[in-house]
């Protein structure tokens, strides 16, 4: 599965104005986006992978044009999917972005 490229440029757009600095892995056909070695958003197709911990899964996912992320058939309580309506304005997309470096800021650095 190809990966939305232009999402992907966004992403290193909002990392950029909030200085962080990031490496990218490719991932299941997708992109990962690691931060202090911690997947923190990705993109796959057209939607964003977003790492928002378990404490905050709940809570992602009364937002709207989210859904569980299981990709492998078993969801996964720390990942949410945006899907492209979600991710229409700079605003929306930097505020996932920031929701997933609060969430991984939170984890040791590998």
């Amino acid at each position: 599965m190809a990966f939305d490229e232009d999402l992907a440029h966004r992403i290193r757009a909002v990392l950029g104005a909030l200085d962080v600095q990031a490496t990218e892995q490719r991932m299941f056909g997708g992109l990962a986006v690691m931060v202090r070695g911690h997947m923190t958003v990705g993109v796959m197709g057209d939607e964003l992978l977003v790492r928002v911990g378990k404490e905050g899964h709940d809570d992602a996912l009364r937002r709207p044009h989210t859904r569980e992320f299981d990709f492998t058939g078993r969801p996964m309580s720390s990942m949410v999917v945006v899907t492209e309506p979600g991710l229409t304005s700079d605003d929306d997309l930097a505020a996932w972005v920031r929701r997933g470096l609060d969430f991984t800021a939170t984890l040791p650095a590998k």
